[in-house]
């Protein structure tokens, strides 16, 4: 079973399509109100911010994606997105599945500069602030061998306060 948390995005969605597509994979759906996207799709209730409510929706899950997203305000993400990926990063942990965290650009430099992996964090902004942190929580979590997890990055259509970017950071 891949479970995909946060599942009514636009990556989610995505995600589930091409899940669907090139490995015929079972896909469990989970958010608050989770939609089909594929027809084999298993959906699950669950408050990311809630661990049991997120650790029953991932337990029997091989891989846990997290895709999960918050309305651009700067205090709910202060407030629930690290709570949000804590949760999934043990119920992940515990369920043994391996875990891949779709992350944003917003806190590397928002300039002109190339960006690698080797790319330090320098957030521009509270929102790049707690994505930093976010980011920090799955790679402590990778080097200290706790969960085989991933980070999957993504260009930003937006800056960190939520206006549409004029060129890609």
């Amino acid at each position: 079973m891949q479970t995909v948390l946060g599942a009514n995005g636009q990556i989610a969605v995505e995600l589930a399509r091409e899940l669907d597509r090139e490995y015929g994979a079972d896909v469990r759906l989970v958010s608050r109100n989770p939609r089909r996207v594929n027809d084999s799709d298993t959906l699950a209730r669950a408050d990311l911010l809630d661990a049991r409510q997120t650790a029953a929706a991932v337990d029997g899950s091989s891989i846990v994606y997290f895709t999960a997203g918050l309305p651009a305000n700067t205090k709910l993400w202060e407030q629930q997105f690290p709570a949000m990926l804590q949760n999934a990063l043990d119920a992940a942990r515990t369920a043994g599945a391996k875990f891949a965290y779709f992350d944003n650009t917003y806190m590397y430099p928002q300039d002109d500069r190339l960006q690698t992996e080797q790319t330090p964090f320098e957030p521009v902004g509270p929102k790049g602030r707690v994505r930093a942190a976010m980011a920090s929580m799955v790679l402590d979590e990778m080097a200290r061998g706790r969960s085989r997890s991933s980070s999957v990055g993504r260009r930003s259509s937006t800056d960190p306060d939520g206006r549409r970017a004029s060129r890609t950071p």
